[in-house]
């Protein structure tokens, strides 16, 4: 039964009353029923209130991968009426002390095998209360002990820090829970600051509310109703928890309606993770191109059992054709593209599954409005290409303490501008063309970096390939294409006949470079401002 909800402590204390004895999440061997979870996180919350005198509205970083610890800290902060601050465990001490000063946060989950560039820049913020799991914190004896014995002593994962204060996690949710504060909520009250990835510029924290991540679980839910069979799905949970789509895709929506996720710590561990999936019999698949890529391409990915998988979602990057092409031939799945943004918290289009448009991001879900808009703001002619706004419930206050920023991208009455450039075809599915910051001008013509790279990935020799601007005196702009090659005997000769045979003339790239790896993002986003400062 779908049910919408005016705020995320009513979806929690639904599921965990409904679910109490299915299987919530499973980390290494490990599984936590909705049970298990709900009592954990009351006695997490119970701690923060009582314990340490952390205040309803006050915010709290998470900062650990993929494993079990992070719902109970999760869902253990909401209950207690505190805003999450997701944090990447890779980030740098720079990037870190940024989003703890900026967020304010007055307390920090951390896993110890990063507690380190905690441990470097703590003192200059205002963090008071730093809570420390090992990996196999929430294990059973003596699973638990050679878990961390492994991590600390024989792989020496976890580096030295200094953190006199630091409470280990285990104390949190020790002893039974104790009545909380009091606090009121509803859906208007702030529940995450999600901060984008940076890869434009500084850092921004998006306030996102009750009713934005409530409103999106709705919407995702009624838009691919067969992807969320109550209590019976098997969600393989590759993207981190921390990045917007996991956590309201894994934490909210496939909790709401009591399914099983199943938390990979390590996606780039290819071996572990197949090894995992052919332990299960999974049926919802969530990942990225480059993740489909890698899979298609490891020879033990075909010996999974694909029999019960029977919804396959992508996001965050164009999927190219050829990778969704492999994957279907190895699975028997096509792959649902959708479209969103951290600021939308973050779904606003998908392709229906019975409907499954490829190389398109769908149509709008529930309550979302689209426009596209040209440079003076009107509206452009069907067909036409322009910038995507959007509108709906899903979309964010604004930038925490940056009005200005706010006020560059969402409009007083809620049309958000997300500076992607797309069209809409005949059919209703909308295309996204590519970023508007990432469109290259060559001789006053448009050229988008996602059809070139989709073209070339689809010849056998190449593995990745991305696509980026460069200044050239006689069109302005020039293509420059990097390539990860999957046979070593590629040569640029080979490619360029190949472009131009594919591509028209001033869509062909002037300089090819190939290159043993891409920069991404730690959720896998091939970094294309990097690829253009080197170039």
């Amino acid at each position: 039964m779908i049910q919408r909800y005016n705020h995320l402590l009513e979806l929690l204390d639904y599921s965990f009353k409904k679910y109490t004895n299915l299987p919530a999440y499973t980390c290494m061997g490990r599984t936590l029923t909705y049970g298990e979870v709900d009592e954990l996180s009351r006695r997490f919350a119970s701690y923060l209130h009582n314990d340490l005198d952390l205040q309803p509205g006050d915010r709290i970083a998470i900062q650990m991968p993929n494993i079990l610890q992070y719902p109970v800290a999760m869902y253990g902060a909401l209950r207690a009426g505190m805003v999450v601050v997701n944090t990447n465990p890779l980030y740098t001490g720079r990037e870190l002390k940024h989003q703890l000063i900026d967020s304010g946060a007055k307390a920090v989950v951390v896993l110890a095998n990063v507690a380190d560039t905690v441990a470097k820049v703590i003192e200059e913020t205002d963090v008071k209360h730093v809570i420390v799991t090992q990996l196999g914190d929430l294990h059973t004896t003596p699973k638990r002990q050679i878990i961390n014995f492994v991590v600390n002593r024989v792989k020496k994962l976890v580096p030295k820090y200094s953190l006199p204060k630091e409470i280990g996690f285990r104390q949190t949710v020790a002893d039974a829970a104790k009545p909380l504060k009091p606090f009121q909520v509803d859906s208007s009250s702030l529940m995450a600051l999600q901060y984008t990835g940076g890869t434009t510029g500084i850092s921004k924290g998006a306030m996102l509310t009750h009713g934005n991540l409530t409103s999106n679980v709705w919407q995702m839910i009624t838009h691919l109703p067969t992807a969320f069979k109550e209590g019976e799905e098997v969600f393989i949970a590759c993207l981190p928890l921390y990045h917007i789509y996991a956590f309201n895709l894994h934490g909210l929506c496939a909790f709401s309606l009591g399914e099983h996720n199943v938390l990979i710590p390590n996606p780039r561990d290819l071996d572990s993770m197949i090894a995992t999936l052919k332990s299960i019999d999974m049926t919802v698949f969530i990942g990225i191109n480059t993740l489909y890529v890698a899979l298609s391409n490891h020879p033990e990915f075909k010996n999974v059992d694909f029999s019960k998988l029977h919804m396959c979602s992508a996001g965050g990057m164009a999927m190219t054709e050829d990778a969704a092409k492999k994957w279907e031939k190895i699975t028997g799945n096509k792959i649902s593209e959708g479209y969103g943004l951290t600021e939308t918290s973050p779904v606003l289009c998908a392709n229906k599954i019975d409907d499954i448009q490829k190389g398109t991001i769908g149509i709008p879900v529930t309550d979302t409005e689209i426009k596209l808009i040209d440079e003076d703001g009107k509206e452009v002619a069907p067909g036409e290409v322009g910038e995507l706004c959007a509108r709906g419930p899903q979309v964010m206050l604004g930038y925490w303490n940056r009005p200005n920023e706010t006020a560059k991208v969402l409009s007083e009455d809620g049309w958000l501008r997300t500076g992607d450039m797309a069209m809409q075809r005949p059919d209703g599915h909308y295309k996204i063309v590519d970023r508007k910051k990432d469109m290259i001008l060559v001789s006053g013509f448009n050229v988008y970096p996602n059809e070139i790279e989709d073209v070339v990935t689809q010849h056998d020799s190449v593995l990745e390939a991305a696509v980026v601007g460069i200044p050239d005196e006689r069109t302005g702009e020039a293509v420059k294409l990097f390539i990860v090659p999957a046979d070593k005997s590629l040569t640029v000769e080979e490619v360029q006949a190949y472009c131009r045979e594919n591509l028209t003339a001033y869509k062909r790239p002037k300089i090819i470079e190939f290159r043993e790896a891409l920069p991404k993002t730690n959720v896998g986003k091939i970094l294309r401002r990097e690829l253009r400062e080197s170039a």
